[in-house]
């Protein structure tokens, strides 16, 4: 008999074990059963040969009329047909590397056919059809009753590992399975009158009755959600035990200077995030904070006020940014609001400042070294850098916090590399303007406090979104242009994104999303000097993206946010952080080529001065289909909470949740955050009584949820 730990070559045979593997990464008999399938067939009422259609899904009652076996000329293997009939007409059925079925289909034997009707060579066939033969003298009518009106199980399944080999796989599984110790106490299972572990695993995979099945998959779906809750408060448990030194607020401090020379004043929301952040840092255990807001709602004004609470305290501060150009940007808007509190060691500044400095990869020699030694001597307290922080020559006097901006940007070896510079663990605070639908903070930052802001800064403009579908209506590109032109004529700046840097896509850093075929697409390179020449001749052009060295970056986006460029043509790198109040109109050329939240982000690039902000997605996609969709959906709302559900629904949620990975041995194998929303809250909330009481008194519980945190495939969780 067979445990869940068990082998899966001792139940399958070794080479089926080896297809497992390779496919799917399973190795134990667990792994297989807990392969679930997408949805079910149902055996229908017998059908005629004579009237099937192609794609219908039919049951038929046939003899065999002959059988013949062929080996494949042109690759390895062999065909097996059978063809049947039923009186009125003959039906192929085609079986591949199954010559052992032959033993089956004797001629002149009598059996019920199940499967998808297709055509070759202009016949009808089934190909792998589920069957079952009736013996010589066997009530007919009994044996139809017994295999119509059956559930049969579809598997995510490939060429080398078909839907029907995995059925047959786990029915060897299950048949071997020993009894098995269910980790969910019985109290939760009795609770929520679920099925036994083994019970549930039995209906999900071989149903006689929807309803029991639907209940087997709710429980297995719970066991999910139960078990990553667990982990996710466990490991902030172990966070909190962690020691690190209490920053808190200093009255008479650099804080409280900024805080007075503020030209503005916080919102409600900016008021209560920062409470929560200060508190934080007053603890003497390691914050570990998700701050989440819509586009320009003020979340780096919140991240700077932490970073002078550590300063004031000697510490220094890390801030990571995604990109060359988001860092830059960073650096300046610090540097703007601190104003002379910024203009720590220079001549004359003021009694109580800091400085900020820049460390990006593309720096030259003698700025780099100055840098590194601004760092190590701490006279550098604020950091703003890229992935060039967490080089082996970056040493910190006293790293007290780390800010990752665009937390989804980065892995969470790179986060903790730059925790590891510091020699007491810091605090750490994590930022994204991707709004989290609450379920999806709960599933995947469940081990971070979560602060959220929803209301944009007192003199934020609105923005409104229009589609320009070129395809039905061509003159409506001309009136774009026409419209930069207007904008400009105002004394405003526009933005045009385009999805690609240049023609040639071999060579184009900006453009990994998109295969060699698309050549189609508006590329930086090409519109900008094709506008320069045509719609948009006198007005003032420069392209911006990242095959540009950092320096001619940089002085782009300075001459830009000077008012010395009229129109910025760009990739994607001014996706977030860049601010330039004069610019009020965002065309996105090939919109249907970005994601919901990527072009909610770059419109938010627009309305941020005193006058509102229009953003035009310009598409090829035609009227109903499901880029067009997206795209209306984006046009129909500013509200980032909004889209990221819809984003969510749209995409497959794995590339939302940062779960990409080779292979599917992800612990969410049935779980959905969105569809799963009640059952989430309901496994949070046993969870936190489970670690309340102590989850030493659930043995089995305990020892699934060891076993969880083993698996390298739960590094997904970890925000990479």
């Amino acid at each position: 008999m067979a445990t869940f730990d068990s082998k899966l070559s001792g139940v399958v045979g070794d080479k089926t074990a080896k297809v497992f593997h390779s496919l799917f990464g399973y190795t134990t008999v667990g792994d297989l059963l807990h392969h679930f399938p997408r949805r079910y067939l149902v055996r229908g009422e017998l059908s005629d040969i004579k009237e099937l259609k192609e794609g219908d899904e039919a049951t038929i009652l046939a003899k065999v009329h002959s059988v013949s076996a062929r080996r494949f000329q042109a690759r390895k293997g062999t065909m097996l047909e059978a063809v049947v009939t039923d009186g009125t007409e003959k039906l192929s059925l085609t079986f591949f590397n199954q010559a052992w079925r032959e033993k089956d289909l004797k001629v002149g034997s009598q059996g019920l056919f199940a499967g998808k009707v297709g055509m070759f060579n202009g016949k009808k066939q089934l190909a792998h059809p589920d069957y079952e033969m009736i013996p010589d003298g066997n009530d007919v009518d009994s044996a139809v009753a017994g295999f119509a009106n059956q559930y049969i199980p579809l598997y995510p399944s490939s060429a080398k590992l078909p839907s029907w080999k995995i059925a047959q796989s786990i029915t060897l599984a299950l048949t071997s399975l020993d009894d098995v110790e269910d980790p969910i106490p019985l109290y939760l299972l009795e609770k929520n009158n679920y099925p036994s572990i083994r019970q549930a695993l039995v209906q999900i995979h071989q149903p006689n009755d929807l309803d029991a099945t639907e209940i087997a998959r709710e429980r297995l779906t719970f066991d999910e959600a139960l078990l990553l809750q667990l982990l996710l408060l466990k490991r902030k448990e172990v966070l909190r035990k962690l020691s690190a030194i209490a920053r808190p607020h200093k009255p008479g401090s650099l804080l409280d200077s900024f805080d007075k020379d503020l030209p503005f004043q916080l919102t409600a929301g900016q008021v209560a995030v920062a409470a929560e952040i200060a508190a934080d840092l007053a603890a003497n255990h390691p914050m570990h904070r998700l701050l989440q807001g819509e586009v320009g709602s003020g979340k780096t004004v919140i991240a700077l006020r932490a970073a002078l609470t550590v300063i004031d305290n000697g510490g220094q501060v890390a801030l990571l940014a995604p990109t060359e150009v988001l860092a830059a940007q960073h650096q300046r808007t610090f540097a703007k609001l601190l104003g002379e509190l910024g203009d720590g060691g220079k001549l004359g500044s003021a009694e109580i400042s800091t400085s900020v400095t820049l460390l990006t990869g593309s720096q030259n020699a003698a700025t780099r070294k100055e840098a590194l030694a601004a760092i190590k001597s701490g006279s550098a307290g604020l950091v703003v850098g890229t992935h060039a922080l967490l080089g082996e020559s970056v040493e910190f006097k006293e790293l007290a916090l780390v800010i990752v901006d665009e937390q989804h940007r980065f892995g969470v070896e790179q986060r903790d590399a730059l925790k590891s510079k510091a020699s007491i663990t810091p605090h750490l605070l994590v930022m994204t303007a991707t709004p989290i639908p609450r379920t999806v903070a709960m599933t995947v930052f469940g081990d971070l406090d979560v602060s959220t802001l929803k209301e944009l800064p007192l003199g934020r403009q609105s923005i409104t979104t229009h589609l320009v579908p070129v395809e039905e209506k061509p003159h409506f590109l001309e009136r774009t242009w026409e419209r930069v032109r207007e904008e400009v004529s105002q004394g405003h700046q526009v933005y045009i994104v385009a999805p690609r840097i240049s023609a040639d896509i071999s060579e184009d850093a900006d453009f990994e999303f998109l295969t060699g075929e698309n050549t189609s697409l508006t590329a930086v390179e090409e519109l900008g000097p094709e506008l320069q020449a045509g719609a948009l001749n006198g007005l003032r052009i420069a392209p911006l993206h990242g095959r540009q060295s950092s320096e001619v970056k940089d002085e782009t986006m300075k001459a830009f946010a000077a008012g010395e460029i009229d129109v910025l043509i760009s990739t994607t790198v001014i996706e977030v952080g860049v601010d330039v109040a004069n610019a009020t109109l965002m065309v996105i050329m090939d919109a249907d080529r970005f994601g919901v939240s990527q072009l909610h982000q770059l419109r938010g690039r627009v309305g941020r001065g005193t006058s509102p902000g229009l953003c035009l997605l310009v598409t090829k996609s035609l009227a109903e289909s499901p880029s067009r969709l997206r795209l209306e959906a984006v046009a129909s709302t500013t509200d980032g909470f909004e889209l990221s559900r819809i984003d969510l629904e749209q995409r497959r949620e794995g590339d939302v949740l940062g779960t990409s990975q080779s292979g599917s041995r992800s612990h969410l194998r049935l779980l959905r955050v969105l569809r799963d929303e009640a059952l989430i809250e309901v496994a949070r909330t046993e969870a936190q009584l489970i670690i309340e009481n102590g989850i030493s008194a659930h043995s089995l519980l305990e020892a699934a949820l060891k076993k969880l945190e083993l698996d390298t495939a739960t590094e997904f969780i970890d925000k990479s």
